[in-house]
């Protein structure tokens, strides 16, 4: 099982920025065929997505994931909430770290493996402003150095 390839199809940097990423759990989506197929052809996005619980289920929302050019009647919202499939074990464990202190479910990317659509999710705590800077300022810091070790060994 551990040779299938990973193709990204999209990623969500902008959660790394705003969140610091406890844990990582890989998750299959439920989508209808020309989904499917439009995310072959690598049109998804994460950009404003988000993960909720309801009634014991895992669901994205804001996804966006654009029509298929030839999917006509078959089309579905580009928009609209899709169910990702977990282990009831691990989503009630989630969702009492969720209750408990102060996490939220940030989707992280949306990828193939093999030939099944996975979305990796976060289990996640909002960064404060001071932590964005701090974060910043030492990726500034190490653009530097390595500038400077580029220079010293040109």
């Amino acid at each position: 099982m551990g040779n299938e390839s990973i193709k990204l199809i999209a990623n969500n940097k902008k959660a790394y920025h705003d969140y610091f990423i406890d844990e990582k759990y890989e998750t299959g989506i439920a989508l209808a065929g020309t989904e499917v197929k439009s995310l072959r052809m690598g049109k998804g996005s994460l950009k404003e997505a988000f993960v909720r619980i309801q009634n014991g289920e895992v669901w994205i929302y804001g996804m966006h994931i654009s029509p298929y050019e030839r999917g006509n009647i078959f089309n579905k919202d580009p928009l609209r909430p899709r169910k990702l499939l977990m282990h009831r074990g691990e989503i009630n464990r989630i969702a009492g770290r969720i209750q408990q202190k102060g996490y939220t479910l940030v989707p992280l990317q949306v990828y193939f493996k093999g030939s099944l659509v996975k979305v990796e999710i976060g289990l996640a705590r909002g960064k404060k402003l001071y932590d964005k800077r701090e974060d910043e300022a030492k990726r500034d810091m190490k653009r530097e150095a390595e500038r400077a070790y580029k220079l010293i060994y040109k």
